[in-house]
């Protein structure tokens, strides 16, 4: 029997009795910590959670999403965080809630001993360097649609067009700082589960949201061919609008689960993004073990860009016009910096690419549109060469049928071109003051992707005098 334990006034307690209070007062202590604990973490959540909804509550401005923005280009002296700042705070902040979950036991095992989540590891192929991920980069008017085509004619690659366009819809960002941060942030998270054929990260964006991960609303899914034959192409349903349909034949409701699926079984995955301004943005991707990721930059001759877009998006380039026929000295100012700002963002991300840093060798190619149009069976086996990918029959069949067509389609999207004479067109509609103005502003872009200067209006519309130099092929390896 135990011992008694004498106590004031001539009262015992048994020993036993004692050591179970004090047991009790740690166990009590205890869980007064994990109580404090869970209200720390949902504290932090709910910074999170704040933080998200901010992003979505900004007022809306629709971006033109056939323009690059330069107010995304985030400014030396910018007063709010820097990308650099902003995106090591979330990092910052999700590694203090890891670290205390694993103080209390709350994650898997195979998380806590630094695995990955089964759900999240590579397949087979992409563990041993087979899948390849490709990202076309580029601007609008540059050509982006018809090179894309290149990898969507090929059967064994998931091919996404502009997927990101749902995101620019959705989310509006105002110039500069932390929200030109945060854009970039949105587009890069977004892009990386997307290759990782996480198509579900699209529905919070597309409007209106999918029911049951249908939806008809999908922006230009039938640009890809993946999106548009079996298993995904489900049976057509009557009565039912698909703002977005396959060009060859009638589907019902996109199923994002099929198309996940059908993603997840080809060899490859490719996409083509215009909304992807700068390339030190991909650097996580690139460095991303479940990814092996092949980025192209596709440039073209600012003056033929400017060209098409006033072609193409009228309404956008009214101030432009007016300009020209109403014969004004000077154009606005606002105007000139917005298409110096596009070119120096294109510039940037280049010599990022051309000096190879260690996250991006082996991973960089820069290719220009005037090469493909004039030499596109040639450029495509380049390209598929960098990217570690056979080029297949047909692919080449692709290329000789739609770059030698009587003459081009009308519609400012075709890939149907005669691309050896498309690509000089702009020469003979743009005003040689309109030329003058993109030299001005883009010069250091030109000079160095090896645009010439036209001198004057004549050497402008003359064919025998060149204003491309001859390049070899902008390939890091």
């Amino acid at each position: 029997m135990a011992e008694p334990v004498p106590m004031e006034k001539g009262l015992t307690l048994p020993q036993d009795f004692v050591h179970s209070l004090k047991i009790r007062g740690k166990y009590a202590l205890f869980l007064a910590f994990v109580l404090i604990v869970f209200v720390f973490i949902e504290k932090e959540n709910k910074i999170i959670s704040r933080v998200s909804d901010k992003l979505k509550q900004i007022p809306q401005f629709v971006a033109d999403a056939n323009s690059t923005d330069p107010a995304l280009l985030l400014s030396e002296n910018a007063s709010l965080l820097s990308l650099s700042e902003l995106d090591s705070d979330f990092s910052q902040l999700q590694s203090r809630l890891h670290n205390l979950s694993l103080q209390l036991g709350g994650e898997p095992a195979m998380e806590a001993q630094g695995q990955e989540p089964a759900a999240e590891k590579p397949s087979h192929q992409a563990a041993a360097g087979h899948r390849r991920h490709v990202l076309l980069m580029a601007t609008t008017r540059t050509g982006s649609s018809f090179v894309g085509e290149f990898f969507n004619q090929q059967g064994n690659i998931f091919y996404l067009f502009e997927p990101l366009w749902h995101i620019e819809r959705t989310v509006s960002f105002q110039p500069g700082g932390a929200s030109a941060a945060g854009s970039a942030l949105v587009y890069r998270d977004v892009l990386k589960q997307l290759l990782l054929c996480d198509l579900y990260v699209l529905e919070p964006f597309i409007s209106p949201p999918p029911e049951d991960h249908l939806t008809q609303f999908l922006f230009r899914r039938g640009s890809s061919r993946s999106l548009c034959e079996d298993p995904v192409c489900t049976p057509f349903v009557k009565k039912v609008f698909e703002k977005y349909h396959c060009r060859n034949r009638r589907c019902g409701p996109l199923n994002v689960t099929l198309a996940a699926e059908a993603c997840r079984s080809k060899d490859h995955m490719a996409l083509k993004a215009v909304r992807i301004r700068q390339l030190e943005f991909l650097q996580p991707l690139a460095e991303d073990p479940r990814l092996d990721l092949r980025v192209i930059q596709l440039v073209r001759d600012p003056r033929a860009v400017l060209a098409s877009r006033m072609v193409a998006f009228a309404g956008k380039y009214e101030s432009w016009k007016k300009w020209l026929t109403e014969g004004q000295d000077r154009l606005s100012e606002d105007e000139v910096q917005r298409l110096r700002g596009n070119c120096e963002s294109i510039r940037l991300s280049a010599e990022l690419g051309l000096r190879q840093p260690a996250w991006l060798r082996g991973r960089y190619m820069l290719v220009r549109y005037e090469d493909v149009a004039r030499r596109p069976l040639q450029k495509a086996r380049e390209m598929y060469g960098f990217a570690g990918i056979p080029l297949t029959p047909q692919v080449e069949d692709w290329i000789q049928k739609n770059t030698q067509a009587a003459r081009d389609s009308s519609d400012v999207y075709s890939t149907q071109k005669n691309s050896s004479e498309q690509f000089e067109k702009w020469r003979f509609s743009i005003p040689f003051k309109l030329a003058q103005v993109v030299q001005a502003a883009c010069g250091p872009a030109m000079h160095l992707f090896g645009y010439k200067l036209a001198r004057d209006a004549a050497s402008l519309t003359n064919r025998s005098i060149s204003l491309l130099e001859e390049r070899g092929t902008f390939w890091v390896t």
